[in-house]
């Protein structure tokens, strides 16, 4: 009941306020005033122009970490070892599990913990013959 009290009551307030116009007049929700610049425009910010092309340099940058996934049903065990977590004895349970229908597997057969999981799976991928 008290819910249902407080809850008018704002909507109340907020239709006052509202209507009054106080809300569209606060200096915090108006639009900011610009000098005259005698009818030109000003031109656009440099910073835009530049920040442009480094959107369009980010997916390279993403498409060539897929490309250096380990795969896990072939890795060495020196290439598992460098992974973050995964040490000598993480390694040789991987490689004595194989092979993995998915990267997941790791985790759902117990072989490396959830955490250390969560550290290496955008690194790791379990590629099928």
């Amino acid at each position: 009941m008290r819910y249902v009290k407080f809850a008018s009551l704002t909507a109340a307030t907020l239709a006052a306020t509202l209507s009054l116009g106080l809300l569209a007049s606060s200096p915090s929700f108006s639009q900011a005033t610009q000098p005259a610049t005698g009818g030109k425009m000003a031109p656009p910010p440099a910073a835009a122009s530049k920040m442009a092309p480094a959107a369009k340099e980010a997916p390279k940058e993403t498409k060539a970490a897929k490309t250096e996934l380990l795969d896990i049903n072939t890795a060495s065990a020196d290439d598992l070892k460098a992974l973050k977590g995964i040490g000598d004895a993480y390694s040789a349970a991987i490689i004595k599990g194989r092979p993995y229908k998915g990267k997941d597997e790791l985790v759902q057969k117990k072989i490396i913990p959830e955490k250390t999981y969560a550290a290496i799976k955008d690194k790791i991928i379990a590629k099928q013959k």
